[in-house]
């Protein structure tokens, strides 16, 4: 998705994609992943997810990023928290006592931002990219995470015929058929979720499956 594309949501505030709640499979999930609490946690495309004060309350040093500015910005003043705020290279670098956040592109990142995170958190990252450039974010999620460190990935499958994304469509086939190269993978839960998804049932989206993954970089 084109980086005019998501500027555009969030000044307009379309923003259906971010969740009021923290994800329950990141409340029911995240134990299993056994971090110790000092973690430092790496959350990519982030926005202003409530799950990363989920993360920072399990005791993790969190480390986002962002494209958006606005979004980061709102991440801070709607959780009413005091943050600095300094230029890294292309990316301003937004800090809190247990929250770090990077605004700018992922695929610009240095890469000695995250080299001591030893774990990692996607609910809205992979499923954010259309298929043409899907597997080009899972190789820079890839490159980022140093060997051995595990994470959460939360997925959302429907018929993509049914609805223009975004959150696009990552089916069971594709998480193995481009993850498994620099991945071992575990299916956690897959569960039907479109009872709880207005805007799917009013596009009349047949089925929507969340599914969450245990992913491990090798």
């Amino acid at each position: 998705m084109e980086p005019g594309f998501w500027h555009e949501k969030w000044h307009q505030q379309q923003i259906g994609f971010h969740q009021q709640d923290i994800n329950p499979f990141l409340v029911k999930y995240w134990q299993q992943l056994r971090l110790p609490a000092n973690t430092k946690v790496f959350v990519p495309l982030c926005g202003k997810s409530l799950d990363m004060c989920f993360l920072a309350e399990q005791g993790h040093q969190v480390i986002g990023c962002e494209l958006n500015e606005l979004a980061v910005q709102q991440f801070f003043s709607d959780n009413q928290l005091e943050m600095s705020q300094t230029t890294v290279g292309e990316h301003q670098h937004y800090q809190t006592e247990q929250i770090s956040l990077y605004q700018g592109d992922i695929f610009t990142l240095p890469k000695v931002i995250t080299q001591e995170v030893t774990a990692f958190y996607d609910r809205a990252a992979l499923i954010a990219w259309p298929e043409s450039m899907r597997a080009q974010y899972a190789k820079q999620l890839a490159s980022l995470l140093p060997s051995g460190s595990v994470g959460l990935l939360v997925t959302l499958d429907y018929p993509q015929e049914s609805l223009i994304g975004p959150p696009f469509a990552v089916s069971p086939t594709w998480v193995e058929q481009h993850l498994s190269e620099d991945f071992d993978i575990e299916v956690l839960a897959s569960q039907d979720v479109l009872a709880d998804n207005p805007r799917f049932i009013k596009k009349a989206v047949p089925w929507l499956n969340e599914a969450a993954y245990l992913l491990k970089r090798k």
